[in-house]
């Protein structure tokens, strides 16, 4: 290929100046205009070879947008390390979860003091019984720049541990077992799986999910059996249909082995007795478009949280016998007002997780129907489920819960006496007083009259009458809320003056499945619009200075920072957007990319004219426009397997050129990394302490 030169490389001149590094100009990616025709329509993609991922001038412009980034923000340096200290010096180091017991043994992972992962470990009987390391996840990522193990799963017999590792960052896990009596590591080797895999009963046989190399659609699931002799594997079950993803996992009871195939509107599961592994995977209800359930044994039926005339979903059961459809029956009915997300099963008791006016409710029921009785939670805003609970004969249900002013709690709430032991709370090294803080929650009204709630934080001490510096953060896609939790990272904000506050929008699942339904496909605007009210709302009661209101998202919700920052550029003083989803168009029509196929019913297919011209009339990317645009932080990550690396970087360079503001717009790529960001503990606050540091600076706060 004749090499030309693609873009103005920063002069590599060390500098002693922070201030003559910031002189420095932005790299300034040629243009190579490409056309993209359909419908009649052409576009011109000046960009559009920014996708060669193996191209060295490509990886050499993300180097040199990296390192203008880098002199930009080298005055910040000196308090990006103060963030990052700060806030890991509240992280306990020396820390473990609360275990659990299954089969025989007591199960946890605890973390040592400057290791950045987690060594995971076992106790036969007991917990004064002597500890089995199983993974010491530290020694595994020795000599990887990034690393993410998952998926661990012990065979029923408690003899092998199996595992998976992905060394990359695109999600593409390499499956291995380890015999936890001898310590060998078999050489298996699996590659690549999706991490989603179960052990038959027998102790040898093992299902696992595979994904496509090109697409990573997770499409095929295969049987294993380990022996002594070399084995092959044999697909069981290939999903066909390209907008479907499929996994294999275990049922709680042990008693089945499910395969799993859905798209955004559809479900489908099969199931095989665990004990038979060698038989054929039956059918419970073949798909019917719209028809979404998701099953779990009990006895002799099967469980169905479904939205089966139910657009807010419903529980309802049927014979395993008989599983299809026309044999269901109603255990709970479906509620206008009330949305179903899952359900725990207990011998004596069901818990209901369940959503209603914004909130997580956690219901308890007996299976006559005599006790039902709802958990109650006193903050105006948190986040409460369901932790690990194996055991089907005990009354004691484990619950996390958290919010805003609340750190990360563990308990245990015996069902019958409805009395509460807190197993473990999460210790803020330091110290820190929940009363310094305050937490709310109010409505905004949208432009169509619809009501987004708003959940915020603040340290009273420091709220002013006038407003506060305030970063504004939303998601709004695949139904995903966005409950509030509590995060140390974020006290160093509050601390400093700020307002944290979450725009629940339509697009999530906040309000039930209708406000989902009225942020996607011809109603994605909705997300934007109602983002952009929670933002104005925030300046009119005072929470936010008139010049001091920021917004972050990422991934979709880097989409939604794409799509404000075009419609509203002046609302906001600085953006951060991560991993953000901005070329919606090219990427949609590219169904060769990861994730396009999958997510028709989530977008829409703009090969449908429809379509294209409702996702071209918000998509970031194709809307960039001669505007004053705030300051932008945009990351990614070069492996990302969700949101490819050239999208960000094709919009900031085409933002540059566009951009008739002075404000600076920061493109900065890890280049070892994927959609997840850095791996480890503490190697992710490097990343958090520059978006602080970035917003700080721009709230005029350099301390």
């Amino acid at each position: 290929m004749k090499k030309v030169l693609l873009f103005a490389l920063l002069p590599l001149i060390a500098c002693n100046s922070a201030e003559k590094m910031q002189e420095q100009p932005a790299p300034i990616a040629k243009k190579i205009p490409k056309e993209l025709s359909i419908h009649g329509d052409t576009r011109i993609d000046n960009y559009f070879w920014l996708n060669e991922r193996e191209n060295p001038e490509v990886i050499a412009y993300l180097e040199a947008e990296n390192s203008y980034a880098e002199a930009q923000m080298a005055h910040t340096k000196p308090l990006q390390d103060q963030l990052f200290n700060e806030i890991k010096g509240r992280i306990k180091e020396d820390d473990s979860n609360v275990p659990y017991f299954l089969n025989g043994y007591w199960y946890y992972s605890r973390v040592e003091s400057g290791k950045d992962y987690p060594i995971h470990c076992r106790k036969p009987g007991n917990l004064d019984a002597q500890e089995e390391i199983m993974l010491d996840a530290n020694a595994l990522a020795e000599g990887h720049g990034y690393y993410s193990l998952t998926g661990l799963r012990v065979s029923p017999d408690n003899q092998m541990l199996m595992f998976f590792q992905d060394t990359v960052g695109r999600r593409q896990y390499s499956m291995s077992f380890k015999n936890l009596a001898t310590g060998e590591v078999l050489p298996i080797g699996i590659y690549p799986t999706n991490g989603a895999a179960a052990w038959a009963n027998d102790n040898k046989t093992v299902f696992y999910g595979t994904t496509d190399p090109q697409t990573l659609r997770a499409d095929r699931i295969w049987k294993y059996e380990i022996g002594p002799a070399a084995s092959t594997a044999a697909e069981v079950y290939f999903e066909m249909d390209e907008t479907f993803a499929t996994y294999v996992y275990k049922g709680k009871s042990d008693r089945y082995i499910f395969i799993s195939s859905g798209s955004t509107l559809t479900s489908e599961q099969r199931y095989v007795d665990a004990s038979k592994p060698g038989d054929a995977f039956k059918i419970i209800q073949p798909r019917v478009r719209g028809l979404e359930y998701s099953a779990e044994d009990y006895g002799s039926d099967f469980y169905l949280v479904t939205n089966k005339d139910a657009q807010n979903f419903q529980l309802m059961k049927t014979p395993i016998a008989k599983s299809a459809v026309a044999n269901w029956k109603t255990v709970l009915a479906h509620r206008a007002d009330v949305r179903l997300n899952d359900v725990v099963f207990f011998k004596d008791f069901l818990v209901l997780e369940e959503r209603a006016a914004g909130l997580t409710q956690l219901r308890v029921r007996d299976w006559a129907g005599k006790v039902d009785y709802y958990i109650p939670f006193n903050d105006p805003a948190y986040s409460a489920n369901p932790e690990i609970n194996l055991d089907y004969n005990t009354s004691k249900l484990r619950y996390a819960y958290t919010s805003l002013t609340t750190p990360n709690s563990l308990f245990s709430f015996d069902m019958a006496s409805k009395q509460t032991e807190t197993l473990k709370v999460q210790e803020v090294v330091g110290g820190y007083n929940a009363s310094d803080y305050v937490s709310e929650r109010y409505f905004v009204t949208a432009p169509d009259g619809a009501q987004v709630p708003v959940s915020l934080v603040y340290k009273k001490s420091l709220k002013k009458p006038t407003g506060n510096p305030t970063l504004l953060y939303g998601y709004g896609s695949y139904g995903v809320t966005t409950d509030a939790y509590f995060s140390v990272s974020r006290i160093s904000l509050l601390d400093r003056g700020f307002v944290y506050a979450i725009a629940h929008v339509r697009g999530g699942e906040e309000m039930g499945r209708q406000w989902y339904e009225d942020g996607k496909l011809l109603h994605k605007k909705n997300t934007f619009t109602d983002f952009i009210a929670c933002g104005e709302s925030l300046v009119a009661e005072k929470y936010a200075a008139k010049d001091q209101l920021f917004a972050m998202g990422g991934s979709a919700g880097g989409l939604l920072m794409g799509a404000i920052i075009n419609m509203r550029p002046e609302l906001w003083k600085g953006v951060v957007a991560s991993v953000p989803f901005v070329d919606v168009i090219t990427t949609m029509l590219d169904e060769t990319i990861p994730l396009t196929t999958s997510e028709f019913d989530e977008w829409g297919n703009p090969k449908d004219k429809t379509y294209y011209d409702y996702m071209l009339s918000y998509s970031p990317y194709d809307q960039v426009k001669a505007l004053a645009y705030p300051h932008l932080m945009v990351t990614t990550g070069l492996h990302d397997s969700q949101v490819q690396y050239w999208e960000p970087a094709k919009w900031v360079a085409k933002l540059r050129a566009f951009n008739t503001s002075a404000n600076k717009i920061y493109l900065i790529t890890d280049m070892e990394a994927g959609h997840g960001g850095k791996s480890g503990r503490f190697n992710a606050i490097h990343d958090t302490a520059r978006y602080f540091a970035f917003l700080l600076d721009l709230a005029g706060n350099k301390k």
